[in-house]
């Protein structure tokens, strides 16, 4: 390994005992300077790893100074070694940026110790700003900026250099295939295969020697030798889709294997060392499954190390206009067509609906309507196939509480006209104030809500806008 580059910083003219500290310093490649321009001319144009600032310099505060060092390399740290340095001194600089500070009456051995730290620290802010400024690959694999999205995002950021084990659960169409890519990306293990194997699509007998793999002559038709899915993904990860569909026989197997780090091949008890990062994914209840006595508990445990829950789209509705975006640009793109645009009330109605299919049926969805839209460049509501407005409408409401007692009585028109108020406030929220998107959504004319609207007095600020 390379010397460390240290910047000596000389500023007297004389140094008690210099030639023994330069003796302790003898692992450094040192880089003398004796003037501020000198010193960040040397920052700006050389590695510098750590830097020793002795003394001080005529006219200028050593705060000022550290200040000034800091501007030229940000990433260096700077050891400060003074006359007589007192700790009130050095509490003000170690808190104006100097990395640690060292008196004359220290021994040598402390100032190198000091130097080699600020070294390895120099080394550590490195690597953090190459982590924090290196594109996040994987970020493109995932749209949205919900919070809901964002709480999803930053726990791929945590685990996502991790080997754990990842369960994904969330409803079907939400994505998990995607998020379980955008972990491996995420990894040290994103140039190696990432396998994904549908454990709901395979019978039992085959679902094993797909997982294992098999000798020749293992069961009838295995008339040749065959690499499983685990050593296909070793040193990447495999991905293991519909876990709670495995059958409860090959679960052991799976135990097993997690535990060891081993598999045997179909017919062969020789046992291979796999490096696997495994990432499960379900669409139901997996501890339902447990109690049910159709899921082992002790796999549940095994796989469940990190959960991950993918939000449905109508919790992330706002990130409904980019998905929208995002797949008729990739859409257009595969057709070879010019890129399509959405009517403003079209991409309304779309954040109204309850998407039961999630991302999966909004793209299918989208899909539809560019094929539907012919040479039109411009993408209305009928192009989805969207159901009916009054099929579609889910619009969540509390029945107004009763009147505590007889004296608060409210009569029969002023509870109608309170609920429908609250119907058309809720409506307007839910489709961010636009009165079309308001009125498919509650099944009446544009026409009728806007005489509504008028009938009420101003005063709420949905009704009001």
């Amino acid at each position: 390994m390379p010397k460390p580059n240290l910047m000596w910083m000389v500023t007297d003219a004389s140094l008690p005992r210099e030639s023994e500290w330069r003796e302790a310093l003898s692992e450094f490649c040192i880089i003398t300077v004796k003037s501020l321009a000198e010193a960040q001319r040397t920052l700006s144009q050389q590695n510098v790893d750590c830097a020793l600032l002795t003394g001080v310099v005529p006219g200028i505060d050593t705060v000022d100074l550290l200040e000034l060092l800091h501007q030229a390399d940000p990433l260096v740290p700077t050891v400060v070694w003074h006359p007589e340095m007192r700790a009130t001194e050095a509490v003000r600089l170690i808190r104006s940026g100097a990395y640690h500070c060292v008196g004359y009456l220290d021994t040598a051995e402390t100032l190198r110790e000091s130097l080699a730290n600020a070294a390895d620290e120099k080394r550590r802010r490195a690597r953090a700003r190459q982590r924090a400024t290196a594109p996040e690959v994987w970020r493109s694999l995932l749209v949205g900026d919900s919070p809901a999205m964002e709480r999803v995002l930053e726990t791929i950021r945590l685990i996502g250099p991790r080997r754990c084990t990842v369960l994904i659960s969330g409803e079907t169409g939400t994505g998990k295939e995607m998020v379980a890519r955008a972990l491996h990306a995420a990894s040290p293990r994103a140039h190696q295969n990432m396998v994904a194997v549908n454990c709901s699509a395979l019978p039992e007998h085959l679902l094993e020697a797909e997982l294992f793999g098999h000798v020749k002559g293992a069961f009838t038709g295995a008339i040749n030798a065959r690499v499983g899915r685990f050593e296909q993904a070793h040193r990447g990860t495999l991905f293991l889709d519909e876990i709670a569909d495995m059958p409860i026989e090959l679960q052991a197997k799976l135990l097993r294997v997690l535990q060891d780090r081993e598999i045997q091949r179909l017919g062969s008890s020789e046992n291979i060392k796999v490096d696997v990062r495994v990432i499960a994914a379900t669409n139901v209840d997996l501890l339902e499954r447990v109690r049910q006595g159709k899921f082992r508990e002790d796999l549940y445990y095994r796989l469940n190390v990190v959960p991950m829950v993918v939000p449905p789209l109508r919790q992330r509705d706002t990130d409904i206009p980019l998905l929208v975006d995002h797949f008729v640009k990739k859409i257009c793109q595969m057709e070879d067509i010019p890129e399509k645009s959405l009517a403003p009330e079209t991409l309304a109605r779309l954040r109204a609906c309850q998407w039961p299919g999630n991302v999966r049926q909004l793209e299918n969805s989208v899909e539809m309507a560019v094929a539907m839209s012919g040479d039109r460049q411009v993408l209305y509501t009928g192009d989805f196939g969207l159901p009916s407005a009054a099929a579609a409408r889910v619009i969540p409401f509390e029945i107004p509480v009763p009147p505590g007692n007889d004296s608060d009585y409210v009569d029969f028109e002023t509870a109608v006209n309170q609920f429908e108020r609250t119907m058309l406030e809720r409506a307007l929220t839910k489709t961010s104030g636009n009165k079309t998107a308001a009125a498919e959504l509650l099944g009446l004319k544009r026409t009728t809500l806007i005489m509504k609207l008028r009938s009420f007095q101003p005063g709420t600020p949905a009704l009001a806008s």
